[in-house]
C-alpha cells in the first residue's frame, strides 16, 4: 500500500476499540455509531417467559447474545426472580449460540449448557438440533432474540415440530442524532474512504435507512462497491448481499481482531 488506507466503521457500542484496531494496523480511522441497543422498559413477555420457566414450560432455553443475556438477567433483578431464574435454566436445556454467553452462562452459575458451532449462525443452531443429540418436536423453545425477530430461525424450529417462544430483551433503532451518520455516508458517496467495515446485519440496514432518507441510497451503493467492504460473519455477510453489496472479506472467526487485520490485510493485496 503507498498509503494507509481510509476505513470506515459504523460500530457503536465498541468504538473506541474499533479505532484504536484500526490505527493499529495501518489504517486511517473513521468510526461513526449506526445504531443503539435500547433495552424493554417494561418487558411483560420476559416476566411471562419467567413464568413458563417456573411452571415448567419451556424445554429449551436458547440465548443469542451476551448483551442480550445480561439485559434479561437484569430484569429479573428487577422483578427479585433471579436466583429462581437461575435454578430453572439448570432444569431445562440451555443452548449458547456463541462465546459471549457462555461468558454470561458461567458468571450465572449454570451448570451444563451446550455451544453451537462456529460461524455461530442461526444455521448452525438448527444443525446441533438436527445432529440427533435433541429433540425439540412437540416441545417449547424459547429464544433470546437479539434487537429483531429472526423469522427464519423460527420458521426452522416450526418445521421440525417445536413451539417457539421469542423472549425480545431490546430493540435496535438509530442513533438519537443521525447528522454524523449521514455526512459519512456522503463522503462514502464522494470516494473519501477505501475500505468499510460492518460488524452487524442492522448495521448495514441502518447505514442504507439513513442513505434513503438522504436520497443517497443508489449513489451510495454505487460507492460502496467500489470500496472493499468487510464483513465480521456470515449472517452480518447475507445482510450485506441482500441489501446490494458485494463482500470483499469475511473475518473468521467472526471477531473483530480478525475483521480489521483481515481486511486492511486483504485491502492491500489488491
Amino acid at each position: 500500500m503507498s498509503k494507509p488506507p481510509r476505513v470506515c466503521s459504523f460500530e457503536s457500542r465498541r468504538n473506541a476499540e474499533m479505532r484504536s484496531l484500526i490505527e493499529r494496523h495501518g489504517g486511517t480511522a473513521t468510526v461513526v455509531p449506526s445504531m443503539q441497543e435500547v433495552p424493554l422498559d417494561d418487558n411483560a413477555i420476559a416476566i411471562e417467559f419467567a413464568d413458563q420457566l417456573d411452571s415448567g414450560g419451556i424445554d429449551f432455553v436458547v440465548l443469542m447474545t451476551g448483551v442480550g443475556a445480561r439485559t434479561l438477567a437484569d430484569t429479573m433483578v428487577s422483578q427479585s426472580r433471579f436466583d429462581a431464574f437461575v435454578r430453572q435454566l439448570n432444569q431445562c436445556t440451555v443452548i449458547a449460540r456463541g462465546p459471549k454467553p457462555v461468558v454470561v452462562l458461567r458468571e450465572w452459575g449454570v451448570a451444563e449448557f451446550h455451544i453451537v458451532r462456529q460461524p455461530n449462525t442461526w444455521r448452525e443452531l438448527i444443525e446441533l438440533f438436527d445432529s440427533g443429540a435433541m429433540s425439540i418436536n412437540g416441545k417449547t423453545v424459547a429464544v433470546q432474540e437479539y434487537g429483531v425477530p429472526n423469522q427464519q430461525l423460527y420458521e426452522a424450529l416450526a418445521e421440525r415440530g417445536a413451539t417457539v417462544f421469542p423472549v425480545p430483551v431490546y430493540r435496535w433503532k438509530l442513533p438519537d442524532d443521525t447528522t454524523q451518520l449521514a455526512e459519512t455516508i456522503q463522503q462514502i458517496v464522494a470516494g473519501e474512504f477505501d475500505v468499510l467495515m460492518f460488524t452487524s446485519a442492522n448495521q448495514a440496514r441502518n447505514v442504507l435507512a439513513v442513505a434513503e432518507a438522504n436520497g443517497m441510497r443508489p449513489a451510495f451503493l454505487d460507492a460502496a462497491a467500489l470500496c472493499h467492504v468487510a464483513s465480521i460473519g456470515p449472517t452480518c455477510s447475507e445482510a450485506l448481499v441482500t441489501e446490494g453489496f458485494e463482500v470483499r472479506f469475511e473475518a473468521s472467526p467472526p471477531k473483530m481482531g480478525q475483521l480489521v487485520r483481515g481486511a486492511i490485510e486483504t485491502y492491500g493485496a489488491v
